[in-house]
């Protein structure tokens, strides 16, 4: 019996669903999931998820902010997708402390104590921080308490530079968003082995597997079953629910697209970037700066949404 294109890929690559629709992770059995604001959202406004928002209500007593209430849905959330998946859940921190170091590890702090609280292990849970400096300087501090981070909202190679160099534990390069862009901006549309997300995304894992960096490499948001095609062999690949389908649905081949041996061979040369160096860089990247600043700003007002949603439940 041949073997679907989603077996075959979790033979290579570690796959993880991008949702927080329980259903779909139970149907696909990846090892780990990612979450963001936007997810959450969606999940909690539906009624199968309702006893999951009173439940944060209660937790977090009547007293209470927005904020703690919207701390204790997201843990609740991980909590459950935690029985379902063997590994990991990512867990984000509020997008509007992107710019705040200090901010950002305390509510790091916040998030991983609930999750012990909850009886789950740190190990099982990676607090998701923008690609800011500020986040990355944030995601340094925390790796040294052993928190680990996965920086989202990773769209350049200084910020991936800057991750590895700060010792994260995993980041998110958004694959589609980057492609999105570049549709946008030269009019026409890319073949999967020509988009510009996938090749980004491809230069990071090289770079990373050269110099021997122990930072994960998870590729995210894809438009497309080709673009997760050509990153065949990516430590891990985050993918929403309709793609792991048409994943399951087709037999055709999977063929190893990144490998850590040929990367070694690669011609690449190691690089650093102080703050002022890394600042510059990324305003020199237009689609950088403006697809990151557009997703803490999506993040943002989703957060703002849900705050609104946990407000109409308090009455």
């Amino acid at each position: 019996m041949a073997i679907n294109q989603l077996d075959q890929l979790k033979k290579i690559t570690t796959v993880v669903a991008d949702t927080g629709d329980f259903g779909s992770m139970k149907a696909y059995a990846p090892q780990d999931a990612t979450t963001n604001p936007s997810l959450v959202l969606k999940a909690a406004s539906q009624p199968d998820y309702a006893p999951i928002v009173d439940q944060a209500l209660k937790d977090a007593g009547a007293g209470a902010s927005l904020s703690a209430v919207i701390d204790r849905l997201l843990v609740l959330f991980g909590v459950e997708i935690l029985k379902i998946v063997p590994g990991r859940v990512s867990t984000e921190v509020d997008a509007r402390l992107s710019f705040d170091r200090e901010a950002s590890v305390a509510k790091a702090h916040e998030i991983i104590a609930l999750y012990e609280k909850s009886g789950i292990d740190r190990e099982r849970v990676l607090v998701k921080v923008a690609s800011t400096w500020e986040g990355i300087k944030a995601a340094e501090q925390l790796q040294k308490e052993r928190i680990n981070c996965n920086l989202t909202l990773l769209f350049s190679f200084p910020q991936a530079v800057a991750c590895a160099d700060a010792g994260v534990k995993l980041i998110s390069p958004f694959v589609g968003r980057i492609l999105d862009w570049h549709k946008k901006n030269s009019g026409h549309d890319f073949a999967p082995a020509e988009d510009p997300g996938v090749i980004s995304a491809t230069e990071i894992y090289n770079y990373y597997k050269k110099f021997g960096f122990k930072t994960e490499v998870m590729g995210a948001s894809f438009r497309s079953k080709g673009e997760i095609l050509e990153l065949a062999g990516c430590d891990l690949l985050t993918i929403a629910p309709t793609l792991l389908g048409e994943l399951a649905a087709s037999t055709d081949p999977v063929v190893r697209k990144l490998d850590p041996q040929t990367a070694a061979k690669a011609d690449l040369k190691q690089v650093h970037f102080d703050e002022k160096a890394f600042r510059f860089a990324l305003n020199e990247d237009a689609m950088a700066t403006e697809k990151t600043a557009e997703g803490i700003r999506v993040f943002s007002a989703d957060i703002v949404k849900l705050e609104k949603l946990i407000a109409q439940k308090r009455g």
